[in-house]
């Protein structure tokens, strides 16, 4: 039997608050084993959002103006606590999302490293001064913070997403409403738990566990909140820019992606198999950088095909609690069937189903699902064109560099791309030509650092980069001033 978890409820201005209005319980459940309910959470309404946004435009001037040393303090304060329980967090974390304890210990880590990054960057050193063109006038260009921003997250990074959104903005003095993806709230909780105790001040930091249609909307509808950073779907994506654009806020957008892996004659074949293996089918594929297109030249595809189905099929699926476990469930029963559906389209447009693409019975009812890897492909297929989120690989065939670099740029999106080559012509002209906004080399396309810019081209993302120091771009605006001597 598992302990009534108690109700917990969303932090707005400085303190933990129920709505005001009738009790909507939101049960968080796990996807190893959906008799356990990890917590229950009073939803907010669209009423309480308000609240905290008032909350936030109150506290915004003062945070704007307060002592670099002084958010440097607080920053390092929550990254120190996110390390020090990162064996706590990284079991929630499994235990909410599926996600393997160590892969959930890497995530954790990254989480508490990006608060400690922008701890230091608060103290940066930031303006310019310039030589006007007029004699006996003082140039000079500095940058504050925006305003309040809206961090709106997704469900399949439910610590490092926020981490690297979050402390940015604070960093850069903004003031933040925080609505994280309902299927994951434990993990916001627990950060905002730790946030709570930092020495924030009242206002400064929001969080509300509710519902896209009334929290997150009243978020991205209102006046007062100056810029909305958002990771989530394109439908969704390009919902938030077209409300945002007609208000005239500034948005940053991170959506979709369609990745390719390429793999040429002259790859280290072992080299090769690992990168699609864990770019495919690591976080149970559920990353947007996930590699599920593989495009393949004739000469190694067959050796390929052959070690990459034989990793596939040692691959054990199971309880993301479990040391032993390679792969863990799908999020919930709506993906578990979004993943069945795509294998279904891929049969019946002709693909051949190599191994996987099964639904995993078990005694508990998780939501497991086994890789899954198509042969016979072709470039119109929607199993290779659209986004499934889910360990689903495509193995394109094709004759030659050139058709494989074509190949990879045939997508509307263009996040991550990578190429396994013994060649530097090879890998150096991949790394010039590919549009996409970020490329690995002999590396899975998924699994990038926390101080680098994080970001695609089309459809994939829309606003300055995430991440490192090119997050102040889109966390401040710039102000050029004139004065006489």
């Amino acid at each position: 039997m598992h302990a009534e978890p108690i109700l917990k409820t969303s932090f707005v201005n400085g303190v933990f608050v129920r709505p005001s209005g009738r009790q909507d319980v939101l049960e968080n459940v796990n996807p190893s084993d959906p008799a356990d309910i990890v917590d229950r959470f009073d939803r907010a309404d669209a009423e309480l959002t308000e609240v905290a946004i008032a909350a936030a435009r109150r506290a915004s001037a003062g945070w704007a103006a307060s002592n670099p040393q002084l958010r440097a303090d607080i920053l390092d304060r929550i990254g120190s606590e996110i390390l020090a329980r990162r064996q706590e967090l990284a079991e929630l974390l499994a235990r909410e999302e599926g996600k393997v304890v160590r892969e959930a210990l890497g995530e954790v880590d990254r989480a508490g490293h990006s608060f400690k990054f922008y701890a230091q960057e608060a103290l940066r050193a930031v303006g310019e001064k310039y030589a006007s063109v007029r004699p006996g006038v003082a140039v000079d260009v500095v940058t504050q913070a925006v305003g309040v921003v809206g961090v709106i997250s997704p469900w399949n990074f439910p610590l490092a997403i926020p981490a690297w959104k979050i402390a940015p903005a604070l960093c850069y003095g903004n003031t933040v409403v925080f609505k994280p993806a309902e299927l994951v709230p434990s993990s916001a909780w627990a950060l905002a738990e730790i946030i709570s105790r930092s020495g924030l001040p009242p206002g400064v930091f929001n969080m509300l566990v509710g519902p896209g249609r009334t929290v997150g909307d009243a978020i991205i509808r209102s006046e007062h909140v100056q810029a909305i950073t958002f990771t989530g779907s394109e439908g969704t994506g390009r919902w938030v820019a077209e409300i945002a654009a007609a208000r005239l806020a500034r948005v940053q957008l991170e959506m979709g992606g369609k990745n390719p892996l390429v793999v040429l004659d002259d790859a280290d074949l072992d080299t090769a198999v690992e990168a699609a293996v864990q770019g495919s089918f690591y976080s149970t594929g559920q990353r947007c950088t996930a590699s599920s297109r593989v495009i393949v030249t004739a000469g190694i595809h067959d050796a390929f095909v052959e070690r990459l189905l034989e990793r596939t099929r040692a691959l054990r699926v199971g309880d993301a609690r479990d040391p032993d476990t390679d792969i863990g469930p799908v999020v919930d029963e709506s993906q578990l069937r979004q993943n069945l559906r795509y294998v279904g389209l891929g049969l019946e447009e002709g693909a051949r189903l190599a191994c996987g693409g099964q639904k995993l019975e078990n005694a508990n009812g998780a939501h497991h699902f086994s890789p899954a890897v198509f042969l016979d492909v072709q470039p119109h297929m929607r199993v290779y064109r659209e986004e499934i989120f889910g360990p689903v690989l495509c193995v394109l065939k094709v004759d030659g560099y050139e058709e494989a670099l074509a190949a990879a740029e045939d997508t509307p999106f263009g996040l991550s791309a990578g190429i396994v080559t013994q060649s530097l012509k090879f890998a150096e002209d991949f790394k010039r030509r590919s549009s996409a906004g970020m490329v690995m080399v002999n590396l899975a396309t998924a699994g990038v650092d926390y101080h680098v810019p994080f970001g695609g081209n089309r459809a994939s993302s829309l606003g300055p980069r995430e991440q490192g120091t090119y997050a102040k771009q889109f966390f401040t605006r710039v102000k050029t001033t004139y004065q006489s001597a």
